[in-house]
């Protein structure tokens, strides 16, 4: 089992993991600390993979898992974590806001009090559609006092899209359109290689928050660290949490 804690400066009174897939319980091809279970692994194996995390958090921690649809919808403490979400809000101390990934691009976030807490799964249509703003007004606090985290995801060397997809984000792009052209960059023929990382910045930005760390790792390019959807199909999921501590 191996878990991280981002290289963010969080406030006292909070706590972020992220995972890899190193060690856990999962056999092929979900090996081995896969933590989902919606991606076929068996489901013995998933739980004593999360009992595993559970015991790494500090002691009363609940993790509150979501049905992530690559939407925007946002839970807050007391919605039912059960119907399709993309994004958690926290007040609650103990109550861990976490997502699944597998390419995608886990993003934390954290006010500067430690006061409420946020973790959002942002694929590209997510990003495009406004999952990040949508979370950061569920936290219902000034943008400026909010610090995130953008974690490992698909790089732009490895995630190759059609022309669609820049259109997706150029539609209604809230920030410097120069950011755009630096999302993505021109690959072969009319393919195009886009930036998760970039996009998140961006929209963060334009939305009002400033403090932005990034952990650049490429999950698509090191297979004996992260599972990847793109690369692998039949895959695991890493998970990225943020809790107030209990």
């Amino acid at each position: 089992m191996a878990l991280e804690r981002p290289a963010w400066p969080l406030p006292g009174g909070a706590t972020a993991l992220t995972s890899t897939r190193d060690g856990g319980a999962s056999v092929a091809p979900y090996a081995g600390f896969n933590l989902a279970l919606h991606v076929g692994d068996d489901p013995a194996a998933v739980a004593r993979n999360r009992a595993r995390l559970a015991a790494a958090l500090p002691p009363g921690t609940s993790v509150r898992w979501l049905h992530q649809v690559h939407g925007t919808r946002v839970v807050d403490d007391g919605d039912d974590a059960a119907a399709p979400a993309d994004a958690a809000v926290s007040r609650r101390p103990g109550v861990a806001c976490a997502v699944l990934t597998a390419d995608c691009l886990p993003v934390l976030l954290c006010s500067a009090n430690a006061g409420v807490v946020a973790a959002a799964h942002a694929g590209w249509r997510g990003l495009a559609d406004g999952v990040l703003e949508a979370t950061i007004d569920a936290m219902a606090v000034d943008p400026g006092e909010l610090s995130a985290w953008l974690g490992p995801a698909i790089g732009p060397r490895a995630f190759e899209v059609g022309p669609e997809v820049r259109e997706a984000f150029a539609a209604e792009w809230p920030g410097d359109p120069a950011a755009l052209d630096e999302a993505f960059r021109p690959g072969r023929e009319d393919r195009l290689h886009g930036d998760l990382h970039t996009l998140a910045g961006a929209r963060l930005a334009a939305a009002g928050v400033t403090a932005c760390y990034r952990d650049p790792r490429c999950t698509a390019s090191d297979a004996g660290r992260f599972y990847s959807w793109r690369r692998d199909g039949e895959t695991g999921r890493m998970v990225s949490l943020i809790l107030i501590n209990p």
